[in-house]
């Protein structure tokens, strides 16, 4: 599996708010990496409300 196609700036930003090393983000299949997004979109939208 090739690494995901993102800038490192995002994948930095992408490693702090989901906690995960860097290298696991990087090697991550892509389907589960939009999937902790979406999760973590939930989690501030809720705390906002």
């Amino acid at each position: 599996m090739k690494p995901l196609q993102i800038s490192p700036e995002t994948a930095i930003m992408l490693a702090e708010k989901l906690k995960l090393p860097l290298e696991q983000i990087m090697h991550m299949p892509q389907h589960i990496l939009i999937q902790k997004m979406m999760d973590l979109e939930k989690d501030q939208q809720s705390t906002k409300k």
